[in-house]
């Protein structure tokens, strides 16, 4: 039996769909929308829309910006010749957030996972060697998670582009198995890059 009207169902439903957020949550989010001022709502379904329009890839690196080159890519002051290879847009964030680390990103969007039917070509590696045999890069450090997905990951990566002559380093497993790099504190984040080892 529903409890509650069309909109109100389908408002919880969409919601519930969004990662990590279960039905109870769901719900406390759509009656919350449903008491702010319609002003507020209508900013909210703006920014979703202006959002979904407006991100897209950076030409560089696939983090996700609203400009042809994304902020990191378009500094000058980085170190375009050290090269970060991260799972993710959360990752890179993650990172940025240590304020330690000065070159710049490739964001791969997945790793490989043969169990989930994600092979090299549904992520972002192909974009990676291309990059490096256009640009003069000089490091490639690997900091894929530490699952068995972002080990397989950095392995193949690694195999890849070391005969083009570019150093590959791995960081260090101050990271625990298994850990998703956007929940581990900046500290333990940092002394992974500082004691990265090479490939």
């Amino acid at each position: 039996m529903n409890l509650y009207s069309g909109p109100i169902n389908h408002l919880i439903e969409e919601l519930a769909a969004l990662p990590g957020v279960g039905e109870k949550t769901a719900g406390r989010l759509a009656f919350y929308v449903i008491n702010l001022p319609k002003e507020r709502v209508e900013r909210l379904a703006n920014a979703l829309t202006e959002a979904k329009e407006r991100v897209h890839y950076c030409r560089e690196c696939f983090t996700l910006t609203d400009d042809e080159i994304c902020p990191v890519c378009a500094n000058a002051k980085r170190d375009h010749q050290t090269v970060m290879v991260v799972e993710n847009v959360r990752d890179l964030a993650a990172y940025e957030k240590t304020g330690r680390f000065e070159g710049v990103y490739h964001v791969l969007h997945g790793a490989i996972s043969p169990m989930l039917g994600v092979g090299p070509a549904d992520v972002k590696i192909k974009e990676l060697v291309e990059r490096i045999g256009h640009e003069d890069i000089e490091e490639v450090i690997l900091a894929t998670g530490s699952s068995l997905e972002g080990e397989t990951t950095a392995m193949y990566i690694s195999k890849l582009i070391k005969p083009l002559g570019v150093k590959v380093t791995r960081i260090a497993s101050g990271v625990p198995v298994g850990g998703d790099l956007e929940y581990i504190d900046e500290v333990t984040l940092t002394r992974a890059l500082e004691g990265r080892t090479e490939l």
